[in-house]
């Protein structure tokens, strides 16, 4: 499977460039599985990204047509691409912070236009690259470089911000349910309409260290204990549910 990547990726381009034990990586691949067992054609498609981390992602690994653009500003050099050429498969790979917090205008209004682009959005809760501070996403409590003593505010859901907005598909994954991912990722691709995954993906750099997670894997076994499928947590009460992390497909229609 490895080597049946490999036609995915740009000659030349070096190693990934993220931390040891970040959940990005694993997402990098899971993405081009998807990809690759749609069977698309990489001359169709266009990666659009925005600033931090997780604009790494397709850019400059992925051997196709890629977008690295301001930050916060991927989904408005998105939509300007999807309306240029409406036949190209148009997919922005980001973060949490360029998408919901730098870009939470762009957000919320191609959502409301219900524009066919594809968004993953991961989701590490932190500004990862630019030195770990705070984020519309970053739990109540939790330490950051500019929250010391824990954030006092209460973080966005972003997928149901999302489909609130107006977007037609909407699923929610961690790093650590591929098989569901990978499911998600092509339904969204072949998915008409604005379509947004939410992708738990963990930051031993900067959240772990800064809320005394001292090891890469126990933030990968805190996603697999709390992630939980929304079939699996019907017969949970309300306090069960406030502790575990309700993930799956949450809206999928066509306006």
């Amino acid at each position: 499977m490895v080597r049946a990547m490999e036609k995915y990726i740009r000659p030349g381009v070096k190693s990934t460039p993220f931390c040891p034990g970040c959940g990005h990586g694993i997402l990098m691949g899971l993405l081009l599985r998807a990809i690759d067992e749609l069977k698309m054609d990489m001359n169709r498609m266009v990666f659009v990204s925005g600033i931090g981390c997780a604009a790494w992602i397709p850019s400059p690994h992925y051997n196709g047509d890629t977008l690295h653009t301001l930050h916060g500003r991927a989904l408005a050099f998105a939509t300007g691409v999807k309306l240029f050429n409406p036949e190209l498969c148009v997919m922005v790979v980001s973060g949490d912070g360029d998408l919901s917090s730098i870009g939470g205008n762009h957000l919320v209004h191609a959502a409301r236009r219900n524009i066919d682009i594809k968004v993953i959005c991961a989701n590490n809760m932190i500004y990862g690259m630019t030195g770990g501070q705070v984020a519309s996403t970053t739990p109540t409590g939790a330490r950051t470089a500019t929250t010391g003593e824990g954030n006092p505010y209460r973080p966005f859901n972003l997928s149901r911000l999302v489909e609130a907005a107006g977007a037609t598909y909407v699923a929610k994954y961690s790093v650590t349910q591929p098989v569901a991912l990978i499911r998600s990722i092509k339904k969204a691709i072949r998915h008409v309409g604005f379509s947004f995954i939410e992708v738990l993906s963990p930051c031993p750099t900067q959240y772990g260290r800064r809320n005394r997670i001292d090891r890469p894997e126990d933030m990968i076994r805190d996603l697999i204990q709390r992630c939980l499928l929304e079939e699996e947590a019907k017969g949970l009460t309300e306090e069960e549910r406030a502790e575990k992390i309700i993930t799956g497909e949450f809206l999928s229609c066509q306006k």
